[in-house]
């Protein structure tokens, strides 16, 4: 088999970017190493930027969004009892962010591909890409049982931080740079009507919390937890109780609990490999870097770097030149260190960290009574959460 561009991963990154190749008339095919069931079968964060709710839209995906989404023109931020509103379209004129869970962007992405005849290859197992430094790159991988072999132009790496297109470029070429936090976050989500009709972030003595929604009647909460818990000890009056214990009090008395229906914790690192190309391979979204969910950029910074590597695709296949591709690397990391630097702040204001002096407490808490008291702070968060232009 024979295409322009191979791309490895099935994911919302990789789908988007055999999407928006589609439009413009560019071959791809997609493999992906588990099933169908599986990569809708993920619990994922759902805040959408401005910027990639637009590029679902442009790409033929954004009908169900607009209609099932949540539009939210602010979150809230709370910090010893009392609740802030972070007023994102009064402070960044007009902008906003989508509540719209990853999941569904995936299935609609899903359906956009099988509706245009697009080729994804589910279950594809020992993905390996070869020849990258050369003319003519091609990944073999196994599909029950027989080898095959894809040719091509291209290979966008777009499968993970597990994936094998980082570990394909050579380790005297990649420089990693990686920040571990010491705590995780504990998930719960639950068929109950949000505390709150925004996400509200909380900063509390006993640790993070944070209320989010994935419709108006199912909640996904998280509170921050040790790295080494282990899920099985936390029974869900157990969860409500703790989350209740960090919340303001008010806010509190208006949760409604119920069952969890799942559970489970999330690490938290900051990670990013340099450059995100090796002769014909590209690499995007997790597969070159990893942020803090604090900021809700890890979908959001996949679809930047997706950005910015369709836009080089098709300036390569419309005008013949390798201009943006040659520059991908560098454009995007720009982007993503902005992104990379709002989430270690964002988790850094938010969270406890147990190795900090009471210096270091204390500068925490003049950072959140600065931000009560700042518009132009507050003016530099929302600029950021909504997302900075591509």
């Amino acid at each position: 088999m024979k295409t322009q561009v191979a791309i490895i991963g099935g994911g919302p990154s990789g789908l988007l970017l055999s999407q928006i190749l589609h439009l413009k008339g560019i071959q791809s095919v997609v493999l992906e190493r588990q099933s169908r069931d599986y990569v809708l079968g993920r619990i994922r964060a759902g805040v959408l930027e401005q910027g990639l709710a637009d590029m679902l839209r442009s790409a033929g995906v954004g009908d169900r969004m607009d209609q099932e989404g949540h539009l939210h023109g602010g979150f809230d931020i709370a910090h010893e009892g009392q609740r802030m509103r972070i007023d994102l379209s009064g402070l960044t004129g007009g902008k906003s962010v989508m509540v719209y869970g990853q999941t569904e962007v995936t299935l609609d992405l899903y359906n956009a591909r099988d509706e245009m005849g697009g080729i994804v290859v589910d279950n594809a197992q020992n993905v390996i890409p070869h020849n990258l430094t050369s003319g003519t790159p091609y990944v073999t991988y196994e599909k029950e049982g027989v080898s095959h072999r894809l040719e091509c132009d291209f290979i966008a790496g777009c499968d993970g931080f597990h994936g094998v297109s980082r570990q394909s470029i050579p380790e005297a070429v990649r420089q990693e740079y990686e920040k571990v936090y010491p705590f995780g976050w504990l998930g719960v989500l639950s068929e109950t009507p949000p505390v709150s009709d925004e996400l509200i972030y909380n900063h509390s003595e006993r640790g993070f919390a944070l209320c989010s929604m994935r419709s108006k009647s199912l909640s996904r909460y998280y509170v921050q937890c040790d790295i080494n818990e282990d899920v099985e000890n936390w029974s869900d009056d157990q969860f409500w109780e703790e989350l209740k214990s960090r919340l303001p009090t008010e806010t509190a008395a208006q949760l409604i609990t119920g069952p969890s229906i799942e559970k489970s914790i999330a690490p938290l690192r900051s990670f990013v490999s340099e450059p995100l190309c090796y002769g014909r391979l590209f690499l995007a979204g997790d597969a070159g870097h990893i942020v803090p969910p604090t900021g809700a950029k890890g979908l959001n910074l996949a679809a930047s770097d997706i950005h910015y590597l369709s836009t080089a695709f098709i300036q390569y296949y419309t005008e013949h030149s390798e201009t943006k591709l040659r520059e991908y690397s560098q454009t995007a990391l720009k982007r993503i260190w902005k992104a990379m630097r709002f989430s270690w702040w964002m988790t850094t204001l938010l969270h406890r960290f147990p190795e900090n002096s009471d210096f270091d407490r204390r500068i925490q808490k003049a950072e959140l009574e600065y931000l009560f008291s700042s518009e132009v702070a507050r003016k530099v968060l929302a600029e950021n959460y909504v997302g900075l232009p591509y």
